[in-house]
């Protein structure tokens, strides 16, 4: 009775305060009961008391869990209150340290979690995440794994029902806490911190997928997610002192923070979308700022090597236009730091290749341009502020040097992985950055300007350089547009002997497309051309037409750059790898014709030495024209022309050595200061090359001419005179009608008159242009009637010059001796007759020919020539 009255104390003292409700009486007496009494209890109560044995170390009551599970699948509206309490119980359990208890209370948690899928999972949901952060908030760091770990089971369950109000915001700031824990204890350090990489991974998987819950992308989150993760991944732990089995290793490599934090990084990345790869890839940018991982920019490297794997590649741009940015943003930053962004840049485009480096590829060069630009500025100036030239911080020059060496190779990486198209739109682009004197790039006057300009096309060559490389194209019209290839060459008439230099090596790389370069990369005389096995294939039509229409730039360009005084040994050695390639990739007989008289006249520039060159420039012209028609004589096979160069190549192995390559072309060369005694059979004559040739079907008239080059007015100011100076210059013109070489005609002193009639001569060289293109544009759009009647006219002319120069030619010859007028519109200062075809076979006729043709040439030339 007395136990009645106790369990009815509430009721009745509510009874006696006032009236109340049946409910109210009800509940209240309840409560009182089943504090006493537990066959009055909810039956969820009892049976989530009854999965918790007596001793905590006996664990989970298994069939109890049973009737529990069984229990919220009958009666899912249950669920919230099974939550409820049971979080109810671990907050007591944590707080009485009970810990054997609350990893009870999380295992009935988890297998609840994974039994019910009911729309009332929600508010269960609830109770658990609740749970799982009074673990995560507590100091002991097995509840923080136990929490994690519960929190990783349930990220992998999909849920049938959305939430709409649903946070992750504390798990996401505590996981990262977590990955960067300091505890004293290296196991457990490491454990935390892969528990937290863990739990960064749950929270990805739960809310990537899923708009309704919260976006993962903000960046509020990333700013925690990504730093966390790069954390572990730069920070490997030291191995342990003991050196474990192969299989121990393996699982210890799989079990470290940083494989887990590579993973999960990739996982994230992995599933980024368009629109969130900026967010992800931003916070990697600052941490590397933060914690100045640029400069070893091995870990920078490897971060971006993940990043560009992990990413789907059409996205790849997206990462390229972030880096390209952040160096722009970093344009002030030292050397080191802009030199690593470069590098990752590099590795990073490579990677892009097999998807896409973006729309706005121009920009991209256009960026490193400029920053190759700025770096030239800061180091003539020693400032990172060019204008004021104050800065606080050192300057050191070869570390910017090392940033222009690391933008020039990643133009070339980025280049590499573009289309051919692309690759040659983006040559164009960087030579017209290239400040030329004929151009309308801005030069700037003063030293300064010099050094700047100097620097500037030095680097913007060697850049071009790269790109030129790894280009590949079957037709050489495409690869060296009109506009990009007369930029080109004027470049290699600059005094300059560097910037000569990489001209020659743009224009090999481009000629070159069979791997041929490095066979002809030493000059030799070799007997056998076999022995370098090299790749010949046949001149294509559009090869023919390229050489057709630029032949002969290139070989006045070659013959101007053979004249220059401040060459050395790599100058030569680009020049007969030039010779060699034209020979070999484009060559076909007119061609190789043209590059005899061309290497013939280069022989005539160190026999006369009008240009007063050195000993060894004089040696080395030799020498390059020895091994030139050594090769091509062999190329040609024409015995009777292999056995006249071989002859005079045995004639200078006894009596001048010193005009072989073996002699020249080494360390210390071998030269001699008697170069205006030589001998004639030292010499390669044009009269017999054109002898043997012309009897084995070439062009023995073009062969006998001669070749002398078209001087522009680009060739006479490419030595970047100032104004002064080339008003003051003293022009003087060969009369190329006299039978003496010798003789000249007197100086033309540049006057007001003569400006003006050259600034006239400009105006009627733009007439005659527009003439040209009213021409072309008339044969493009008329109508082909039209087209037929004008040809028509043309050749009714046509064959009535024929037929009068038939005429001229059936009448015996006037007078012994005549002109002849060169291919190039030059008259030629050698005087010879004109041959009836039927005394060509005549023995006398041809000596006296031959006799009078020579008149024209250097004494020593005559008397080799009469003496045969």
């Amino acid at each position: 009775m007395a136990l009645t009255t106790w369990a009815l104390g509430p009721a009745l003292r509510l009874c006696a305060a006032g009236p109340a409700s049946d409910w109210e009486m009800l509940h209240v007496a309840g409560a009182g009961v089943c504090g006493c009494c537990g066959a009055l209890r909810p039956r969820y109560k009892r049976l989530v008391d009854n999965i918790f044995p007596e001793d905590p170390e006996d664990g989970l009551v298994k069939t109890n869990m049973e009737k529990l599970t069984f229990y919220a699948l009958s009666a899912p509206e249950k669920l919230d209150r099974i939550g409820a309490y049971l979080s109810e119980r671990l907050i007591r359990d944590v707080s009485r340290h009970r810990y054997g208890y609350v990893c009870i209370a999380m295992e009935a948690l988890d297998q609840l979690l994974m039994a019910c899928h009911c729309q009332s999972i929600n508010l269960f949901v609830e109770s658990f995440l609740k749970m799982v952060a009074k673990l995560l908030e507590s100091e002991k760091p097995n509840l923080q794994i136990l929490g994690t770990n519960s929190f990783v089971k349930f990220a992998n369950i999909e849920e049938d029902t959305p939430s709409y109000h649903r946070s992750y915001d504390f798990f996401v700031s505590r996981f990262s806490e977590m990955c960067h824990s300091s505890h004293d204890d290296l196991d457990i350090r490491t454990k935390i911190r892969m528990s937290g990489i863990k739990g960064l991974q749950g929270v990805v998987r739960k809310t990537v997928n899923d708009e309704l819950q919260a976006n993962i992308w903000d960046p509020q989150h990333m700013d925690k997610i990504v730093p966390s993760l790069l954390f572990n991944l730069q920070h490997v732990e030291e191995a342990e002192s003991r050196s474990p089995s192969p299989l121990q290793a393996t699982e210890k490599e799989k079990e470290s923070p940083t494989e887990l934090a590579e993973r999960c990084l990739r996982e994230l990345l992995g599933r980024a979308a368009y629109g969130n790869i900026k967010n992800a890839i931003k916070p990697v940018l600052i941490h590397l700022d933060n914690h100045s991982l640029w400069e070893p920019k091995i870990f920078a490297t490897c971060c971006f090597r993940i990043i560009m794997y992990s990413i789907q590649p059409q996205h790849s741009h997206l990462v390229i236009q972030q880096l390209l940015g952040h160096l722009d943003a970093n344009s002030k930053s030292a050397a080191t730091v802009r030199a690593g962004i470069v590098e990752v840049l590099s590795e990073a485009a490579v990677i892009a290749a097999s998807g896409s480096v973006g729309p706005t590829v121009l920009e991209v060069f256009n960026t490193l341009l400029r920053q190759l630009r700025l770096s030239i500025d800061y180091a003539l100036t020693g400032s990172y502020d060019c204008a004021t030239g104050v800065s606080t911080k050192i300057i050191k020059e070869h570390e910017e040097r090392m940033f222009q060496e690391a933008v020039i190779k990643t133009i070339g990486s980025f280049a590499s992985t573009l289309p051919t198209y692309q690759q040659s739109e983006v040559m164009v682009f960087i030579m017209n950055k290239v400040p030329l004197p004929s151009s309308q790039q801005s030069i700037e006057a003063g030293k300064a300007g010099e050094n700047r300009n100097r620097l500037t096309q030095i680097m913007l060559l060697k850049s071009l350089l790269q790109v030129s490389v790894g280009f590949q194209c079957s037709n050489m019209l495409t690869a060296l547009p009109s506009a990009f290839l007369d930029r080109l060459l004027s470049a290699a008439l600059m005094e300059d002997a560097e910037i000569r230099l990489f001209v020659l090596e743009i224009l090999i790389s481009f000629i070159d497309r069979h791997g041929n370069r490095q066979k002809f990369s030493t000059i030799s005389t070799i007997s056998d051309i076999s022995v370098l096995k090299v790749k010949v294939d046949k001149c294509s039509r559009q090869d023919t037409v390229f050489m057709k229409k630029h032949g002969q730039q290139l070989y006045r360009h070659i013959y101007l750059i053979c004249k220059e005084e401040s060459n050395v040994q790599a100058h030569y050695e680009a020049l007969y790898s030039m010779l060699m390639l034209i020979s070999i990739e484009l060559a076909n007989e007119e061609v190789v014709v043209d590059l005899i008289r061309l290497v013939l006249a280069v022989q005539e520039i160190a026999q006369i030495n009008e240009d007063n060159l050195t000993a060894y420039n004089r040696c080395a012209l030799f020498a390059l024209g020895a091994a030139y028609l050594n090769l091509i004589s062999q190329l040609t096979t024409v015995p009777t022309f292999c056995q006249h160069i071989h002859e005079v190549i045995q004639m200078r192995q006894k009596e001048a050595p010193y005009l072989l390559p073996e002699d020249v072309f080494v360390e210390k060369p071998r030269l001699s200061k008697s170069l205006d005694r030589l001998g004639p059979e030292v010499f390669f004559w044009q009269s017999k090359i054109s002898e043997v040739l012309g009897g084995s079907g070439y062009n023995s008239d073009r062969l006998s001419t001669p070749y002398i080059p078209q001087l522009t007015d680009e060739d006479r100011l490419s030595k970047r005179k100032s104004i002064g100076e080339t008003i003051s210059l003293q022009v003087e013109v060969e009369s190329r009608n006299s039978p003496e070489r010798e003789q000249r005609a007197p100086a033309e002193e540049i006057t007001y008159e003569t400006l003006k009639k050259a600034i006239d001569s400009v105006a009627v060289e733009e007439q005659e242009r527009e003439r040209r293109r009213q021409v072309v544009e008339k044969f493009q759009k008329a109508p082909f009637e039209e087209i037929a009647a004008h040809c028509g006219a043309r050749a009714t002319l046509l064959q009535s010059k024929l037929n009068q120069i038939f005429e001229i030619t059936i009448r015996p010859p006037p007078s012994p001796s005549g002109t002849i007028t060169a291919a190039y519109g030059q008259p030629q200062n050698h005087s010879i007759p004109v041959i009836h075809k039927s005394h060509a076979s005549c023995p006398g006729h041809w000596q006296a020919a031959h006799t009078t043709e020579i008149a024209g040439s250097t004494p020593g030339r005559a008397v080799g020539h009469l003496e045969r």
